[in-house]
């Protein structure tokens, strides 16, 4: 103020645990990006269930490596601060600068998207660099598939732990520990290492039917959570934020299941789940199976519109390099694998998949493409 001498300390009101402090915008597939409004309670809620559930201290060197506009990663940055730990910051995401930091700074931890650790995973200098001093790499942010996890695993030579959260939980809601990596028994539906883990300390998740009614262990449903840490609501946007509020739960749109263990499955987005001949399809689930081909870089699964079922699911394949992999070799592949109705019906090869700014890949953008390229052929 013009009128206050030089020094004189500025008059501010102390600001209250349900002031907004932070905005984070949700990707957007469906009806435009929202704008979640975290308060500070949901901020230091978070930071909090971070030191509970994740541990971490001054031995810490933390490389940001995911997009700092994401929740995901700049929601760890409270916690962080509190237990002591160095960060490292990497502007741009590029497999072969990840590498190199992890080496010069000695890196003890990290969070990736699985399409980031899918590129490291299969860069040329994966194994150019000292990286033993990796202790523990989290990831998340979208369906991680086992065959991936397995070469991760291998690769890094460090352990793994994944963290299923979104904008609107500030974000973490469950935690799968590095003790929970095993792929003993691995062709079995449920077993940890395919779950997204359990609860974290502080926050409730449960999973609710259509009309909002806890479902029996087993049973699957959309996915719900309720504690400090959730949002204050959309942006301008209160009859959507009623409904995903409704309740007092936050309404994730994930569809899942939890096992007499505890453990949560995340089968699929609401959105995404494919319904041929009226049977339910869990996308990650035939992703997953299609990865396991090695000509597989990368795979996608959609519903299209089909006349006689209803719906049919396409598969989106990124081949690696020089494979020749054709599309009813990698159905056969599939059939040996999944029950029929769960095999992709057409395969289409692209160099690359569309992927947002955190490196999901956009499924709307794919299901966009295929409509319009329909409508060409019409």
């Amino acid at each position: 103020m013009a009128d206050e001498a030089p020094g004189d300390p500025l008059e501010e009101a102390d600001p209250h645990e349900d002031d907004v402090a932070s905005f984070f915008y949700t990707s957007g597939s469906t009806g435009g990006p929202k704008g979640a409004m975290l308060t500070l309670r949901n901020l230091f809620a978070n930071a909090i269930h971070n030191c509970m559930n994740f541990g971490g201290g001054p031995e810490w060197v933390f490389l940001h490596a995911a997009p700092m506009f994401h929740v995901a990663d700049a929601g760890g940055v409270y916690g962080l601060v509190m237990m002591g730990a160095a960060h490292c910051f990497l502007p741009t995401f590029e497999p072969e600068a990840f590498l190199k930091l992890v080496e010069q700074y000695r890196v003890t931890d990290s969070f990736l998207v699985p399409t980031m650790i899918n590129m490291i995973t299969n860069h040329p200098a994966a194994g150019r660099y000292e990286i033993s001093s990796l202790k523990r790499l989290v990831y998340g942010g979208s369906p991680m598939p086992l065959d991936l996890l397995r070469r991760a695993k291998t690769k890094f030579g460090c352990d793994l732990a994944q963290g299923y959260g979104l904008s609107e939980a500030s974000p973490i809601l469950t935690y799968l520990a590095p003790e929970d990596h095993s792929f003993a028994d691995d062709d079995r539906q449920y077993i940890p290492v395919k779950s997204a883990g359990r609860p974290i300390l502080g926050c409730e998740v449960r999973v609710f039917d259509l009309h909002d009614r806890e479902v029996p262990t087993g049973e699957v449903g959309e996915i719900v959570a309720r504690g400090p840490n959730i949002m204050k609501g959309y942006w301008n946007r209160p009859e959507i934020t009623a409904d995903a509020l409704r309740g007092g739960w936050l309404h994730t749109g994930d569809m899942g299941v939890f096992d007499e263990a505890g453990y949560l499955y995340i089968l699929d987005r609401k959105k995404d789940m494919i319904k041929p001949g009226g049977e339910n399809v869990y996308s990650p689930e035939v992703e997953s199976a299609i990865c396991a081909h090695p000509d597989v870089l990368e795979a996608v699964v959609i519903g299209v519109p089909d006349e006689k079922w209803g719906e049919a699911i396409k598969a989106v394949v990124v081949r690696r390099p020089a494979r020749a992999l054709t599309e009813p070799a990698l159905i056969e592949f599939c059939r040996a694998r999944l029950t029929h109705f769960k095999c992709p019906h057409s395969v289409d090869f692209v160099d690359a998949s569309p992927k947002g700014g955190t490196g999901k890949v956009q499924k709307n953008v794919l299901r966009e493409r295929h409509r319009a390229a329909k409508s060409t052929i019409a």
